[in-house]
């Protein structure tokens, strides 16, 4: 999808704990002589929208008429934080309660944060008859609701908030709290994010497959339209009660704060639906202004400007949703579909790749100047160990992969756990195997498959001066 829809038209009912997110910074030059710990002067308060009204702020970034309602307390907080609120273009529908407003207070100093303070109570007491009633009445003014339950009591009763939407027939989302999703029945669609999901239905270990199986199940126990679950460097999968899944990778560029990415998702996917967009091409939306927002530092949102510009990117050829990193081998099967019917040329290497140094890059460069897609297979923790010996490795799995995809030349980056990555090559069917080093081409892992279905094995040359196992040796004897 590279044309955004009409977000301006959408009209969305945004329900939920709403929050004042504070952030303090300041510089640290010196520890208290009180204690052990940094003295921060603080020079500059940033107020902003959290919680549920995050979500509102998210969506009015992106041009949808948002109310927001939900309980505050009749306090400076509550003033200040209306303030932030309809500064961002929203409607505020907030209903003042004898509760106090939800704070969250982040001290930071040289964008690293030191400290977070909550400020709260629950709200549920306050979450009466009065309350649902009044979010019924405001139901039938919009095209979604979206339900944002962080647990702080606001959705104490959310059961006749969903009944209600349904009654009117409006498309009811909710990003769930708590391992009891029984709450939610009937709803549209649930948005929990792979811990979340797993509370429930116990470990996938990020299988799509499997996560697609229970989230069908979930969707049928619960009368639930559609099951979105988000994971994390590892995309995000949309399960619709009836067909197939549809499984995203990620597409961030830079991880640097992940607060508030759970309210960026679901605030587009329903912008999305608001403006009649299909639910996969809602998620596609979704998942694009997640990539986008976990580059930013604190509680954030995503503009339309930004996503239009995500949309049309830098390829012409390969669409925004598949440019990732770190996949999953499923995830990649269903990636390769695509790309290879767009005619392109995809390039496979692998390696432990403990410690990336500059022999790596140029290899690496090298082997990605040899088709349009460069796919690098990675030994996971238990195989360097059999291959390298217990030391090794020195870096995990997660922190090995991160690094290569951070890499210019590398397109994808997937962990496989034999001596060899044979079985996997014969997976993916690369164009071109490349391998670094002095050896002969029937010596690769995978070589036979590649060159059966007519593709090459190519040997490159290692820089010369640059070892991983001589660099740990030298740190050893320092």
């Amino acid at each position: 999808m590279r044309d955004l829809p009409d977000f301006a038209k959408g009209r969305i009912l945004v329900v939920g704990d709403v929050m004042l997110d504070r952030f303090w910074h300041g510089a640290t030059t010196r520890v208290s002589p009180e204690a052990p710990v940094p003295v921060v002067k603080v020079d500059d308060v940033d107020d902003r929208p959290g919680g549920a009204a995050n979500v509102a702020a998210n969506l009015a970034a992106l041009g949808v008429q948002v109310t927001l309602a939900g309980l505050v307390g009749d306090d400076g907080y509550a003033k200040r934080l209306r303030a932030t609120v309809e500064d961002r273009g929203v409607v505020w529908s907030v209903m003042p309660c004898d509760g106090s407003t939800i704070v969250k207070l982040r001290v930071l100093s040289r964008n690293q944060q030191l400290i977070r303070m909550d400020f709260e109570q629950s709200l549920s007491d306050y979450a009466d008859d009065l309350f649902v009633q009044y979010i019924a009445n405001l139901i039938a003014g919009h095209d979604v609701v979206l339900l944002s339950d962080y647990g702080k009591g606001t959705l104490h009763q959310v059961e006749p908030i969903v009944s209600a939407c349904r009654e009117a027939n409006v498309p009811v989302l909710v990003d769930p709290k708590g391992t009891d999703f029984e709450r939610y029945r009937g709803a549209t669609l649930l948005t929990p994010n792979l811990s979340e999901f797993e509370a429930v239905v116990g470990a996938c270990d990020q299988d799509s497959d499997l996560i697609a199986s229970k989230a069908s199940e979930l969707c049928d126990a619960l009368d639930l339209d559609a099951m979105l679950v988000t994971r994390s460097e590892h995309g995000m999968t949309l399960q619709p009660k009836t067909g197939d899944a549809l499984h995203l990778p990620a597409v961030a560029r830079e991880v640097f704060d992940v607060t508030g990415a759970g309210d960026t998702v679901i605030s587009a996917l329903a912008a999305g639906l608001a403006s009649n967009t299909s639910m996969a091409g809602a998620t596609q939306i979704a998942n694009v202004a997640a990539g986008l927002v976990v580059e930013k530092l604190g509680t954030a949102a995503v503009t339309r400007e930004e996503l239009e510009q995500a949309l049309e990117g830098p390829s012409e050829v390969i669409p925004p949703q598949l440019r990732t990193g770190v996949v999953s081998e499923n995830d990649l099967s269903d990636l390769l579909v695509t790309l290879k019917s767009q005619g392109l040329r995809v390039v496979m290497t692998n390696g432990c790749f403990d410690l990336i140094h500059p022999g790596h890059v140029s290899y690496l460069a090298a082997a990605a100047g040899l088709g349009d897609i460069l796919i690098v297979a990675v030994n996971d923790d238990d195989s360097v160990r059999r291959l390298k010996g217990e030391s090794r490795p020195v870096n995990a799995l997660h922190a090995r992969s991160t690094v290569l995809a951070g890499l210019r030349s590398v397109d994808y980056v997937v962990a496989f756990s034999e001596d060899t990555p044979a079985r996997l090559i014969e997976c993916i069917a690369p164009d071109v195997l490349v391998k670094g080093g002095d050896y002969r081409v029937e010596e690769v892992a995978g070589h036979e498959s590649v060159l059966e279905r007519g593709g090459e094995v190519v040997i490159l040359d290692f820089v010369d001066g640059h070892s991983t196992t001589a660099t740990i040796e030298r740190i050893s004897q320092q």
